[in-house]
């Protein structure tokens, strides 16, 4: 298939892109930086386009119907703390960005031929909320608490109404904490746990913040696995039809756990203050089920210390 991925040049987009040029797919990286100011290179025999989400008549220009067989849209803003200040970039990449990837790809193709394209709308677990108790299912009712959250739920709501249409076949997903890293690239986002354990441990940081006694849980996912789940729900994309997918292993593991699991995969120490305890749920798992039994997907590489191993050897 011709496949765009949106995002592809970043820390799970690279995974993705790697992993269909592994099966055989013909793939363009969509991306709004010009290849040479990228963290990481593309992948040999990707091809980049350059355009901003934004930006509906630049994207127009470089994404055509009939162009491509298959998108997985992985680009969008993340930080739900940063989207309390500036919600309106939120909504403004992660939900009217794609209705202007959409509005790009609608229309016949060329020459009036091929299938509409499946659709693959990475999302996040967050916007179910911390309302829920117990592992978290895809039929439980979202409750965002953030504008990213918002934005996201936004985002998979118009996905499903214009799939309904005909015009795509499309899948979401859920992930949870993706981690790890793949041929070399890793996370290095400051507000996740394990890179700033890895600042903590090489000197870029006086020490990692734990809220309370660190017995928060929650659910982490190599991101190896999460680029598995990507390429599977391609396949299960059919015109006309939405569906959503958690992808999470199930498994939990508390913010303490991940300071003592580094220092035993690094063989170094690492300092650690705790902060006074904030509002936050003491347990955010998936339920894997779904996923794992219509998409055929495994988290096989998600094991805690084999995520901090990977982990460890990018951040070289």
């Amino acid at each position: 298939m011709r496949v765009l991925v949106t995002g592809g040049l970043g820390f799970l987009g690279y995974a993705v892109t790697r992993e269909l040029l592994a099966q055989g797919h013909r793939v363009t990286v969509l991306t709004r930086r010009r290849p040479e100011r990228q963290r990481v290179d593309p992948p040999a025999g990707v091809a980049v386009l350059t355009a901003d989400l934004r930006d509906r008549g630049g994207l127009a220009d470089v994404v055509r119907p009939g162009q491509f067989d298959a998108v997985c849209h992985l680009a969008a803003l993340t930080s739900g703390r940063d989207s309390f200040a500036d919600p309106l970039d939120y909504f403004d990449v992660n939900t009217a960005g794609t209705i202007n990837l959409l509005r790009a790809l609608a229309g016949p193709a060329a020459d009036g031929a091929g299938l509409p394209p499946a659709f693959v709308l990475v999302s996040t677990n967050i916007v179910y909320g911390s309302r829920h108790h117990g592992a978290l299912a895809e039929h439980l009712d979202p409750h965002p608490e953030s504008p990213y959250a918002a934005s996201k739920l936004a985002a998979e709501q118009l996905v499903a109404a214009y799939a309904a249409t005909g015009a795509v076949g499309a899948v979401t997903l859920r992930p949870f904490n993706i981690a790890g890293a793949v041929a070399g690239v890793g996370d290095t986002d400051p507000g996740r746990i394990i890179p700033n354990v890895f600042r903590a441990m090489t000197g870029q940081l006086p020490h990692v913040t734990l809220n309370g006694d660190g017995s928060a849980v929650r659910d982490f996912v190599h991101v190896a696995d999460a680029a598995d789940a990507v390429c599977l729900a391609l396949a299960r994309c059919t015109p006309g039809r939405h569906e959503v997918f958690n992808v999470g292993s199930g498994v939990g593991v508390s913010m303490t756990d991940v300071v003592t699991a580094a220092e035993r995969v690094t063989g170094r120490i690492v300092g650690v203050r705790r902060l006074p305890p904030r509002p936050e749920p003491p347990r955010l798992l998936a339920d894997p089920t779904r996923s794992r039994d219509l998409l055929g997907w495994q988290p096989k590489r998600s094991d805690l210390e084999q995520i901090l191993a990977d982990a460890w050897r990018a951040w070289g």
